[in-house]
């Protein structure tokens, strides 16, 4: 458990007068699942805190190349931050996590020996001049990879060699701190890149909808799911603000259509609308997300009241086909670095399904991950009886010892 008291690491990217270009101090939490002797098996474990900066990180040189932080850790493993800048923004354009399954001290007994890359576009962006804080954890889920972030404070195209004192705060802090519950479903707050806002209490998770859809076979759609829309806009006045829409289930229309190889489920809450698109690998029989479209009308202070969003070449919600695919942990799917769609307490099944029911549960791997925390400590409680239980029958023993009959 100690894992979960883990300390933060610090890395700098120097130029060559020996002044820092890249600052990030960050913690970061990887689960990988693999396979060992034909069976499923997860990895737990942390970027170490004696990581190494790669010689491959740059502060980047001009429009010829972007900075570039690598962090080397293990039996070649490694974590790239790729940053870009657009506007009078800096972004991590691109993270790729890199691991090597040979590597018996993290992957036992894994069946397959190869080094694994893998990529994500990422939603850590931060004002020039402006060191990126988020303390709240932020979850990147990939295919057979969860990387969580935490207690990040990072920079990039850092000109002075010293941590900016303004900031941008990220989404899940402000919605932590900044967001007023009321009655309404639509809530919005502000950002302000140089100042922390004043502590409020935090939105409710969404209530859990029933939704479906039928195809020329019957129900080719079933989805329970709380559903939440989380956008970052460009107000009048250049600040940025965060829009965060709980669907209500009731006041929720779902349509859809469904064929052989993909499905769409369709689901409108006022303005918004939002479209799952779900497709079918035939070689592996199983189903998943594979886009996400949404469309919606931003508060009045925005400076573009019309906002429209979509990712086509997502890979989330995996099941095989006849089973469902189950999560009571949140999961944030991204679609792009703007807009993010958070499920709840989701349960879908996609092509086939019989008696309009859920079929054999396949959970997911945050649920999963979870779930040996309980185990762990109850592991732990289990030996510690066992340890006071040995010692109090020794103890009675050797008092007995000492009273022989003469």
């Amino acid at each position: 458990l100690t894992g979960f008291l883990q300390a933060s690491s610090s890395f700098e990217v120097k130029d060559s007068s020996g002044k820092a270009c890249i600052i990030a101090d960050l913690t970061v939490a990887f689960s990988v699942e693999y396979k060992s002797n034909g069976q499923k098996e997860f990895a737990h474990f942390f970027l170490p805190q004696n990581a190494t900066v790669e010689p491959q990180s740059s502060c980047g040189e001009g429009n010829t190349s972007h900075p570039l932080l690598v962090l080397g850790f293990g039996a070649g493993h490694s974590l790239s931050l790729n940053f870009s800048e657009y506007a009078d923004k800096y972004q991590v354009g691109e993270l790729v996590f890199r691991y090597n399954l040979s590597d018996a001290t993290l992957f036992h007994n894994s069946t397959a020996g190869e080094v694994k890359r893998m990529s994500y576009k990422t939603v850590i962006q931060a004002y020039m001049g402006t060191k990126y804080r988020c303390m709240n954890s932020k979850h990147v889920n990939m295919k057979n990879v969860n990387i969580t972030f935490s207690n990040v404070t990072l920079e990039a195209y850092i000109t002075n060699g010293t941590l900016s004192i303004n900031k941008t705060e990220c989404a899940e802090d402000m919605v932590s701190t900044t967001a007023v519950v009321s009655t309404t479903p639509k809530q919005t707050t502000s950002q302000v890149p140089t100042t922390s806002p004043a502590p409020t209490a935090s939105p409710p998770n969404p209530a859990v909808g029933k939704y479906n859809v039928t195809g020329p076979n019957g129900t080719c759609v079933l989805a329970y799911m709380g559903l939440q829309l989380n956008i970052t806009y460009l107000k009048k006045d250049d600040k940025l603000g965060l829009d965060l829409l709980n669907f209500i289930p009731h006041n929720t229309t779902s349509s859809g259509t469904c064929d052989n190889m993909s499905a769409f489920l369709n689901l409108t809450f006022e303005k918004t609308r939002v479209i799952f698109h779900f497709a079918l690998n035939a070689s592996t029989e199983k189903f998943f997300l594979r886009g996400v479209n949404v469309s919606t009308t931003l508060p009045s202070e925005a400076k573009v009241p019309k906002f429209e969003a979509s990712n086509n070449s997502m890979s989330e919600l995996r099941a095989t086909v006849g089973n469902s695919y189950k999560c009571s942990a949140e999961e944030n799917l991204q679609v792009t670095d703007k807009a993010l769609v958070n499920v709840f307490d989701v349960q879908i099944q996609v092509f086939k399904i019989d008696g309009d029911k859920f079929g054999a549960v396949e959970e997911c791997q945050l649920d999963e991950n979870n779930m040996l925390i309980p185990i762990i400590v109850g592991a732990a409680l289990a030996g510690l009886v066992l340890i006071v239980l040995i010692a109090y029958l020794i103890g009675r023993k050797r008092s007995h010892a000492g009273y022989q009959t003469i």
